[in-house]
This record gives structure tokens, sequence and C-alpha cells, in this order.
């Protein structure tokens, strides 16, 4: 079990430690330096692991509708389903926007992947349509409509994608935060997720500032989830550094956001790179970056590794039929070795 972000209180005191030394409040950790950038896999291996000794998980993201066959390499723990938006503009909860999130496809295909032992998780949001904060009027229709999409699935696991104008959208990240905390009170136990942008300095100020929303409205956190993938052009150098460097840097800045411990804070994150072809040039996320990520993941004791995607966990057809960017991983490889490599 996933030992939650504990909140760090709005009224001066903290119900661990006593009073908040002078100056403890939110502060973010701006120009974090890119210290550890180069270490290898091994150097961070060899680190004791200050977290927790059960094992890391791995979490890739996959199909909610449609069966992958690489969708189970690597044996994973649990599945994020990707991803409930909003329908047409309006507070109702559709995959992809146009499906149905009670689909017979898509139940059938969550039983069957539970039938594996693994559990789900649903995603709401990602890169493109609109996520339902920002169409959603009140608090209470948000609520409620992220529990159809959870009932639909029987899922006690939501992970919220944030990310693009959403991301910057002060009022929708407040109803959101409002809405998860009405769903921690009805429903015992539902894990919160929380998957933003990350650069190897760490979280910008607009995603430390979506979890502080999410502190201030008493939602508990489980883990934060960083997309270590597409920075910029300019980080033309190794991806495997550049995401350990990211995780290094967002792990300062959990600590200060939820007043945690190192090994809570490590606890308390999970780390998802995109398998080979990233979609910015010169960005590849190598099998060898994949060991490395693990291997790190373990030192630390992260709670969960994830990849974007386990359905393009596959070498591309010679025919140059498939697009890297979304059938395949456009880098040589054996069909699932992404998931066998980042799962350990």
């Amino acid at each position: 079990m996933i030992t939650p972000l504990r909140r760090r209180p709005r009224n001066g005191t903290n119900p661990i430690r006593g009073p908040l030394s002078s100056g403890g409040g939110f502060a973010l950790l701006a120009a974090l330096a890119l210290a550890g950038v180069g270490c290898s896999a091994g150097d961070d291996a060899a680190e004791p692991n200050p977290g927790s000794s059960a094992p890391v998980a791995y979490a890739p993201y996959v199909n909610a509708s449609t069966a992958s066959g690489t969708d189970t390499a690597g044996s994973p723990t649990a599945y994020n389903l990707a991803f409930v938006i909003s329908s047409g503009g309006d507070c109702a909860p559709a995959w992809d926007g146009v499906q149905n999130v009670g689909d017979t496809r898509v139940t059938s295909r969550i039983a069957a992947l539970t039938r594996t032992g693994a559990d789900v998780r649903v995603s709401f949001g990602g890169a493109h349509g609109d996520e339902l904060a920002a169409v959603c009027d009140t608090a209470e229709d948000l609520a409620e409509a992220y529990g159809a999409a959870l009932d639909a699935a029987g899922a006690t696991r939501a992970d919220f994608d944030i990310e693009g104008d959403e991301l910057a959208d002060s009022a929708s990240v407040d109803r959101r935060s409002e809405a998860i905390a009405l769903l921690q009170e009805e429903r015992d136990g539902l894990e919160v997720t929380f998957t933003l942008p990350v650069m190897p300095s760490g979280l910008d100020e607009e995603g430390v500032a979506l979890l502080e929303s999410a502190n201030d409205h008493g939602v508990e956190v489980a883990t934060v989830n960083l997309m270590t993938m597409n920075y910029a052009e300019s980080y033309d150098g190794d991806m495997g550094d550049y995401a350990l460097a990211a995780a290094r840097s967002a792990h300062a800045q959990l600590r200060d956001v939820f007043g945690q411990s190192e090994a809570a804070a490590w606890q308390g994150m999970a780390l998802t790179p995109m398998l080979g072809v990233n979609d910015v040039e010169n960005e590849t996320f190598t099998l060898e970056d994949a060991a490395q990520v693990r291997a790190f993941a373990e030192a630390k004791g992260v709670a969960w590794v994830s990849v974007w995607s386990a359905f393009r966990d596959r070498p591309c057809a010679e025919d140059a039929a498939d697009d890297p960017l979304s059938d395949c991983s456009g880098v040589e490889q054996e069909t699932g070795e992404f998931g066998k490599t980042l799962a350990g």
C-alpha cells in the first residue's frame, strides 16, 4: 500500500513535528541546479534505499478500449487506463471524449486486465481534449463526473494527468482539488495520483501550484507521477540522466510542498518516461535509459514506474507502415522489452 503524501497544515503547525519553523510555509524551489546529471545507474544503485522496502511497482499506460499484445510485458502490478475527458465540451466523462465510460468494450477489457491479478487506475486528462475540470461548473458536478468513470471501471485509483493550458488555469485547478477532496470524503481509500510535466530542473511553477492547491483543499495525494519526457530541443543529452535529474529536483519540491521526510517523498513519487522516440526531436529514451531509471527507482524507494505507452513497446515494421510516435518505439528492440526492463 502506498503511503499518502501527508498534507502540510496551513495554520502554522505540523501534527507530526510540532510548530513549523519560521518561514516554513510554501516556497517554490526555483532554479534548482542540474546536479546529478551524468551520474551512472551504477552510482545510484549503490546508494542505500532511504524509502520503503516494498518492491517498485510497474504500471504502464494502456489504451482503455483496445488490447495490445505488449500490455502484459513485465507483468504489471497495475494499469493506467488512458484517458477520460469531457464528452463534447460537457460535464460528462467519456473515454477519449467519445466513448461512454460504461461501454462494454472498455468494461470487458478491464475485466481481462484484472484477471491477470493487476489493478486498474483511471487516468483523467492527458494532452488532448478538455479535462472535465475545465468544463464542469461546480466541484459537486465535477466530483459526480469523476465518480461515474471510476464506478464504471470498478476502480479505486484515480490519476489526474494535467498539462498544457489546463495546468495554468487556476480556476479549474482549484475546482478539481475541491472535487477530489469531496470524492475522498465519499470514497474511503480512494488513491489519488497527479501526473505532471517535469524538466530536469524539476516541476515548473504551475505544477507546484497545482500540488499546493490540492494540499490546501485537503486532498490526500498518494503519488506525484513525473512525466520524464519531451523537454525541449536543446536537451539533446542522455535521457536517462535527465530523468534522474528531474526526479532529484522534484523530490526536493515535494518535500517542501508536503512537509515530508526524504524517504516519504521518494515513496510518494512515480516516474513515467516515453519509450523510444519522443515527441521532441533529438530525444530518444533507450533500453539502457530504462534500466537506469529502474535501478534508480529501486535505490530510492520510488513507489512505481510507468511508460508511455505499452502499445508502443515493439519495433517498427520495416516497411515504414508504423508511426514511431503512436504505433511503435522507433528504436531497435525486442517486442515488450521496455516493459520487462522497467519492471525489473
